[in-house]
């Protein structure tokens, strides 16, 4: 991008006099509000039931009650890499590293939906074969369990809604938890199938409910994090709005190469070109662009370069000799004569 005078140099955002101002008010990560005591007491409760239920469903015989058992070791891998996350996140910007940590969360998160995805093929191969060849299952103990375990999960879900929610992995966590709530209640009517009707059947019908609300959580993890890892502009901001919004402020000429992404969880950034009709404050512009950023969209994270447009810009006739290697749709003001990028 070419800078027309000397004079324009310095409009890019870093140099502005109020920087820190500009980034007041937004969190960077999920350490600032995520209660780690909330996420470890519901580590502590679910570690304690999955190794009762493991050795209670291999003596009932329960697929279900195993199923369980491992997708309750899902939920306490979630807790456990959300907190290693939170204090990954929590160190400084240094080295190579210019946003910290900050991703090890999405990681976190990715990893979880992975795992979750992995384990449904598997508890679903598992469960078909068992409602071909029913097992003998003793109902009453899958019963006892699942009503315990319901129990479990209602003070690990509570739990974990008391930290901060807008964390991906710590949401992930939650997640894991809210699906084995339901999975606990599937197994329990299983169980009273059962020992009412002696349907052995149910058990494997039970684990099939779980393998679908497995795949849902999973699927859901993964989309999130692989937007956030290929740079998708987050939900609910969605770029051809913004540009046009910003393209009809004051004095704007032009908004190119604009860029709206999330750094992590609750962290969104956004970057643009800016032209600024001849004669006008560039300064005022960005500021007024920054403060329309943050007040709509939330945005705190701004970089704008902000420059004077040459003069066929300032008539509404710019053309892309401005910036030969531009890329993504050209936002100009309305009623500008506009070329065929214009979005």
């Amino acid at each position: 991008m070419t800078t027309h005078d000397p004079q324009d140099a310095p409009h890019a955002h870093g140099d502005h006099d109020n920087a820190d101002e500009g980034h007041a008010g937004h969190s960077h990560g999920v350490s600032a509000d995520a209660d780690r005591r909330w996420l470890a007491g519901a580590l502590t409760l679910i570690v304690a039931y999955m190794a009762g239920e493991v050795i209670v469903g291999l003596v009932a015989h329960s697929l279900a009650l195993i199923s369980d058992a491992a997708h309750m070791l899902t939920d306490a891998a979630s807790i456990v890499l959300a907190l290693v996350a939170m204090r990954l996140a929590a160190k400084p910007a240094q080295g190579s590293y210019t946003y910290g940590l900050k991703r090890t969360e999405i990681l976190s998160a990715q990893a979880n939906g992975i795992s979750l995805l992995l384990l449904s093929i598997w508890l679903a191969y598992e469960a078909i074969r068992r409602l071909i060849e029913p097992p003998a299952v003793t109902g009453g103990l899958v019963l006892g369990t699942a009503l315990v375990g319901i129990v479990i999960n209602v003070g690990a879900a509570w739990m974990i809604s008391r930290a901060n929610r807008t964390s991906l992995n710590v949401e992930g966590a939650f997640q894991h938890i809210l699906t084995d709530l339901y999975a606990f209640i599937a197994t329990a009517i299983a169980g009273l199938a059962m020992v009412f009707t002696g349907f052995a059947r149910a058990d494997a019908m039970a684990s099939l409910a779980v393998v679908a609300l497995m795949l849902k959580a999973g699927h859901g993890l993964v989309r999130e994090s692989g937007r956030i890892f290929l740079e998708a502009a987050p939900t609910g901001l969605p770029p051809e709005a913004i540009g046009r919004a910003m393209a009809a402020r004051p004095h704007v000429a032009e908004i190119h190469d604009l860029h709206i992404w999330q750094i992590t969880s609750g962290m969104p950034a956004a970057s643009a070109h800016v032209l600024v009709a001849d004669g006008e404050d560039c300064h005022a512009v960005r500021a007024d662009l920054e403060a329309v950023l943050a007040e709509a969209y939330k945005i705190t994270h701004t970089t704008l370069q902000v420059d004077h447009a040459p003069t066929p810009a300032a008539a509404g006739g710019a053309g892309p000799e401005h910036c030969e290697d531009s890329h993504g749709p050209i936002h100009r003001p309305a009623g500008s004569v506009t070329g065929p990028e214009v979005g």
